[in-house]
């Protein structure tokens, strides 16, 4: 079967998936190197540029209905794993 179509994510979508990927890898590193200044000037300029809008990004994504982002779920998976009648 081949892969569905790539499905591009909606401008909330992008800057919470962009903002979660560097955090894990932010965090990663402050693990492995907690003492590395380079890690830490990256989460710092993440903190002071981008991170309010993150926020309310995340906060738009939190106040779709469920209906909404069950729907959005199967176009990023690309199937519909809905019943007929769109309730689950």
């Amino acid at each position: 079967m081949p892969p569905p179509d790539k499905t591009p994510l909606d401008a909330d979508e992008e800057r919470v998936t962009r903002a979660q990927r560097l955090l894990i890898h932010l965090g990663a590193a402050l693990v492995s190197q907690p003492f590395d200044t380079h890690t830490h000037d990256r989460l710092r300029l993440f903190l002071a540029e981008d991170a309010d809008a993150v926020l309310a990004s995340l906060d738009a994504l939190r106040q779709r209905p469920e209906t909404e982002l069950r729907q959005r779920i199967a176009e990023l998976a690309g199937h519909n794993l809905l019943p007929a009648g769109g309730s689950a």
